[in-house]
């Protein structure tokens, strides 16, 4: 007999709530039906009226906070309630590691049938603040003003951004600057219901000692007023040592096109990570919060437990970063990639820190180790980096079949990883702990590096 629904749109109920969801939503219950109201923390009793009901869950908003959290807080961004980039704002900091601690141990429990793995307390940042060293930000109008900012919760409607409190200030010096240079040399802004203007998105990025490089992207070729625009950056932005242009013609949503050009400066801006040096570049994929990369990657190190003698794999290895930190350590490092230009980057990084036991290799990980394990290249460590849907089933039989001792399993998706470390275990593989680190303070996301040893046969 089919279970009714035990709540109405329109309606409103009592509800405690429990838990965090993955989108920073409260989650609560109605005669163990999953509500989820977004605003609402673990631990307060609230009011809630119901705004959408499905099967199996419902959602709703909040109308009274009837016992509130200690850990309830403030804001600090003025746009906060209406700007989609941040989720935990309103959260205590040292609440936001301990959530993100119980998501990783969820995924875990729900996703990858996982119980009692050992889930390390989040390493936190020392500043959880200004720290995204990359913004990609849509340039807008509205009421005839120019808007640059994120985009505003579930929508592509931009919330006008002056101070993001999670970006560098170098980022919001340039998204200021360009609102001003936009309205003063009157340059066409993109209107993407009907693909006419010029202006897309600008993207800053913020390298070692606060260099700067602006990006603008373009839905045409030409930019009018390229050098007058360029002069007007150089004298807002100190620092500034790179004017580019990056033409995205597509009609969708993909930010970043195929072709750049040099407008004026370097190509590429200097980017630090411990003792090693990286150029960035407009395309190049490097992490946005720098300080907590270099914590991330020493745990990626820790795990890898190398002494010098290892031959090493590592699987999506993107531009080489943490390839690099694995090739000081050890006797041999193979990077693997999919992206041409990624591994393009992958070589000169190795090149510029005189790095010379790294080798890269364009191609699908599926495909490029079987003919590695061949020619007889036999790993003593993995080390994986996927995207968010993390690693398809033939790539971690791959890995079994290379017979490591351990692998390192770094994700930015709880989801994912509990999912392939579950696929991993019958294959020969045991987590014996994961770290998290929050790569990612004010913001649901939560990176983690997991350690997996071979069981002993």
């Amino acid at each position: 007999m089919k279970k009714e629904v035990p709540v109405q749109r329109g309606k409103k109920y009592e509800i405690d709530i429990d838990a965090l969801g993955t989108g920073g939503e409260g989650v609560g219950r109605v005669d163990d039906f999953a509500i989820f109201i977004p605003g609402a923390l673990p631990g307060e009793r609230i009011i809630a009226c119901i705004d959408e009901v499905k099967k199996t869950y419902a959602r709703g908003s909040m109308a009274k906070i009837l016992q509130t959290s200690p850990d309830r807080q403030k804001p600090r961004c003025m746009i906060y309630e209406q700007c989609g980039g941040c989720q935990l704002q309103h959260i205590a900091y040292e609440a936001q590691l301990r959530l993100k601690q119980r998501q990783v141990i969820d995924a875990l429990e729900h996703i990858g049938g996982l119980k009692g793995v050992a889930v390390l307390p989040v390493l936190g940042a020392k500043d959880p603040w200004h720290y995204r060293n990359k913004m990609q930000f849509p340039v807008g109008r509205k009421q005839g003003k120019v808007v640059i900012g994120c985009f505003a919760k579930n929508s592509h409607d931009i919330v006008d951004t002056d101070n993001c409190h999670i970006q560098k200030e170098g980022n919001n010096t340039i998204a200021n600057a360009m609102r001003e240079i936009i309205a003063k040399c009157r340059i066409p802004i993109y209107n993407e219901d009907s693909h006419t203007g010029i202006l897309r998105h600008v993207v800053g990025r913020i390298g070692e000692d606060d260099a700067a490089m602006v990006v603008l992207v373009t839905a045409t070729k030409d930019l009018p007023q390229a050098k007058e625009i360029t002069s007007l950056l150089k004298k807002r932005i100190p620092k500034l040592k790179s004017v580019q242009q990056n033409v995205q013609t597509y009609r969708n949503n993909v930010i970043l096109g195929r072709e750049t050009k040099l407008l004026w400066g370097k190509l590429a801006i200097p980017e630090r990570i411990g003792s090693l040096r990286f150029s960035v570049s407009p395309r190049s994929f490097f992490q946005v919060n720098t300080e907590q990369t270099a914590i991330l990657y020493d745990k990626v190190l820790e795990y890898a437990n190398l002494t010098g003698t290892e031959t090493v794999i590592d699987a999506y290895c993107g531009t080489g970063t943490i390839t690099l930190f694995l090739a000081r350590k050890a006797y041999r490092v193979y990077g693997i990639e999919i992206v041409k230009p990624a591994i393009e980057d992958a070589k000169r990084n190795a090149y510029d820190n005189h790095i010379k036991n790294a080798e890269f290799f364009v191609g699908d990980a599926t495909k490029l180790m079987p003919r590695l394990h061949r020619e007889n290249i036999c790993p003593d460590v993995i080390v994986v980096d996927p995207p968010r849907a993390g690693c398809t089933e033939a790539v971690l039989k791959t890995f079994a079949e290379m017979n490591p001792n351990r692998i390192v399993y770094v994700s930015c998706n709880p989801a994912t990883l509990a999912r392939d470390i579950a696929i991993l275990q019958p294959l020969g593989y045991i987590v014996d702990k994961i770290q998290p680190v929050d790569m990612f303070p004010q913001t649901t996301h939560v990176e983690t590096v997991a350690l997996l040893s071979r069981k002993q046969r």
